[in-house]
């Protein structure tokens, strides 16, 4: 089999360099960012089974004006930023119909039930099964009137292979020893799990990638089609993949491919968790938008939707607030912080996109995962060696042709 050019070395492009050097590609992974900046490695490491509905949602759209950041909610529209963000907006509205909604849930519907399974293949290929676990999550919330709202809507959601039930006796406990807010009400998620920790699944990837034969050049690279035939200039290949996160915007549109995505920003704080218990799963605070993930010998709470450019200077409220919020639950997390922030790559729609061009042959394309590139990594890196060896997917991929735009 031919070269193979991957751009972009988050957890979509590893995974998908993975696949095609197992499947005899002579693979070349282009990524510039050795210290692993991207978003791949900064989420809350939650394998999201339960999300099926995309933000694309009247739910969504209705609830939008209570969850802006200057009325203490996770969302923020910069307004500084607004060149950036209402073109966004008004197509993500523009997606938010019933009918389109319904579709979109069906499609995400599809990957997300492959998720975990693909991630137990991938973790078995790259012989770390260890770091992933399937324990599933904790959600809470403060208020009785939040508790009655939150089960309501998780019940009334559509979860797919997630399944849930009321927290009992012993998790109520678990939750009471990190913090001293009143909890009006639990609930305990079964069929997701989590990432123990994202720096070690990083390092396994590249060693299992190296080891099948590929090979990574810390470069930027640009993307060209001439005659027909994609390009990348510098490093001749006869197969380009693109899945770069954000940067994949910029390289589709110099080819002429409409690819409105946005950078969808986060922000975390992680410190020692010398107090925080190794076995207790991703404890959701819904009403403040907030995880809270253990990872090894550290833990992470992270939140906020920030619409932006992914260049602009992050905001201290952000991690501010986060801290503010460690400070109000009483949790036993103290500084100093490490702060965080990263762009998840999002479409409007908040579906990825996941095909071949039809502009070049050779070009192929995944990204747009959203909240989900942990979760999708796997059955992504799977559709996409399907789509490279011809062979039928598993998923039906027309809902995720960037042709949609």
């Amino acid at each position: 089999m031919g070269a193979t050019n991957v751009v972009g070395g988050g957890v979509v492009g590893l995974a998908s360099a993975l696949a095609l050097a197992r499947a005899g590609h002579s693979v070349t992974l282009l990524e510039p960012d050795s210290a692993r900046t991207a978003a791949s490695w900064g989420n809350a490491g939650h394998i999201a089974t339960e999300q099926v509905a995309p933000l694309a949602s009247p739910a969504a759209i209705r609830s939008a004006p209570r969850r802006l950041f200057v009325r203490g909610g996770a969302l923020d529209l910069p307004l500084g930023q607004l060149a950036n963000w209402l073109p966004f907006a008004l197509r993500l509205v523009g997606r938010s119909t019933p009918s389109r909604f319904a579709a979109g849930s069906a499609a995400l519907g599809s990957l997300l039930q492959e998720a975990m399974p693909a991630w137990e293949r991938l973790a078995a290929t790259i012989d770390a099964p260890e770091l992933l676990t399937q324990d599933g999550h904790l959600v809470l919330w403060e208020s009785p009137e939040t508790a009655r709202a939150g089960r309501a809507a998780w019940t009334a959601a559509d979860t797919g292979t997630a399944t849930f039930r009321v927290a009992d006796a012993a998790e109520l406990t678990a939750i009471a020893r990190v913090t001293q807010a009143p909890v009006a009400g639990a609930i305990r998620f079964a069929g997701s799990g989590q990432i123990r920790d994202l720096s070690v699944l990083a390092g396994a990837l590249e060693e299992a990638f190296l080891r099948a034969g590929g090979r990574i050049v810390r470069a930027r690279a640009q993307l060209r089609i001439i005659d027909g035939v994609a390009l990348v200039p510098g490093h001749p290949a006869e197969l380009v993949l693109v899945a770069a996160g954000i940067g994949s915007r910029a390289l589709m549109e110099a080819t002429g491919h409409a690819a409105p995505m946005i950078a969808e920003r986060g922000y975390h704080i992680r410190a020692a968790a010398d107090r925080w218990p190794a076995d207790l799963p991703p404890l959701v605070f819904e009403d403040r938008s907030m995880i809270v993930t253990r990872y090894g010998d550290r833990v992470q709470a992270a939140s906020f939707v920030e619409l932006s450019s992914p260049d602009a200077p992050p905001d201290p409220r952000k991690w501010e607030r986060l801290e503010a919020h460690v400070r109000a639950l009483g949790l036993p997390i103290t500084g100093p912080f490490r702060r965080w922030m990263g762009s998840r790559p999002t479409l409007p729609d908040y579906l990825p996109a996941i095909g071949r061009s039809p502009r070049a042959n050779n070009l192929l394309y995944a990204f747009g995962h959203q909240h989900l590139g942990l979760t999708l990594a796997p059955i992504t890196a799977e559709l996409v060696a399907a789509l490279v060896t011809g062979e039928r997917p598993p998923v039906d991929l027309a809902p995720f042709d960037l042709a949609r735009f």
